[in-house]
């Protein structure tokens, strides 16, 4: 199996979102000299012609395509239309141009959501497609099962070797922290950070606060895409998590300490929950030997502690 040359050129497509950047510090740390990036000003990756002409200008060898239009229930549920549009033309046009220029190794990035509203728990990749989706981000799964699927018929078809993971929620530095649109974690955060500089007596989440997730630091994913790219040749997909899970009450009790909010917690029942319970089965990732570092409590202090340090956010 030949592992990545840390001396060739990497692209990695999203740079600038928190997958993206956690990529960039980690093939910094691992050694590699050639890392290639874009901003969308610069290169807007749902055009194809743009695509195409980057790859053949650039020639990078290897690819993390870690670019997506992402976001939280509220988002997912009020704009499906862009958001399966622009993830399909993003992976269409990069995994294509890839594969003409021949690039050597590619990585997909996808989420757990592409399995089943009511699959069985924990989640093993053999689920996908045994029945019906989450429907309030129905349409973001779908075009990540379509990334997915793209990837395993160029390496049947055309014997490419692209690898696809699916990790569970992730969070970490550069994390979306828009009050409308980010993922639950982040959102907890700067809600909680907030009320305590502002002395709000409570704070309010979305929903009854039972369901069950699964949250990962984001560069503890980074090691296990960078463990695949380096030992694994094949074409099955990857779950990528922690292995454990937690409601959403104790999540939000966990941020609340480490923010240090003293008011209450009070749950909205209205709100949408999403799936009731969400727990990858990680064990085709761990029996090739790869596991995660950071745990939850670890994760969310040091990105609190780098929230904390952006101007923005700064009372």
């Amino acid at each position: 199996m030949e592992r990545l040359d840390r001396k060739k050129k990497i692209y990695v497509a999203g740079h600038r979102g928190l997958v993206g950047s956690a990529f960039i510090r980690g093939l910094k740390q691992e050694g590699f000299e050639r890392i290639i990036t874009r901003t969308h000003t610069q290169l807007d990756l749902t055009r194809q012609q743009e695509v195409e002409e980057f790859f053949q200008q650039e020639k990078p060898d290897y690819v993390i395509l870690a670019a997506a239009k992402v976001g939280g229930i509220h988002a997912n549920n009020t704009y499906p239309a862009d958001f399966i549009r622009e993830n399909l033309q993003i992976q269409c046009n990069v995994i294509d141009s890839a594969y003409r220029c021949q690039v050597k190794k590619l990585l997909f990035l996808g989420s757990s959501c592409i399995y089943p509203r009511n699959c069985p728990q924990p989640i093993r990749e053999e689920y996908l497609l045994s029945d019906y989706l989450e429907e309030t981000n129905e349409a973001y799964a779908l075009a990540k099962i379509a990334g997915l699927k793209m990837c395993s018929y160029y390496n049947r078809q055309y014997n490419t070797n692209y690898i696809s993971v699916m990790p569970c929620n992730l969070y970490g530095p550069e994390d979306n922290f828009s009050l409308e649109n980010s993922h639950v974690l982040p959102a907890l955060i700067r809600r909680f950070h907030q009320a305590k500089e502002e002395g709000l007596p409570q704070v309010t989440v979305w929903g009854s606060g039972k369901p069950m997730r699964e949250f990962l630091y984001v560069d503890d994913l980074v090691q296990a895409c960078l463990f695949l790219l380096d030992h694994y040749q094949g074409n099955d997909f990857f779950n990528v998590g922690c292995g454990k899970e937690l409601s959403i009450r104790e999540l939000a009790e966990l941020v609340k300490n480490t923010v240090g909010y003293k008011g209450d917690l009070v749950f909205d029942p209205t709100k949408p929950d999403g799936t009731p319970r969400k727990l990858t089965d990680i064990s085709r990732i761990t029996k090739l030997g790869w596991k995660p570092r950071i745990s939850l409590e670890e994760g969310i202090l040091k990105t609190y502690k780098w929230f904390c340090e952006q101007p923005e956010y700064r009372k």
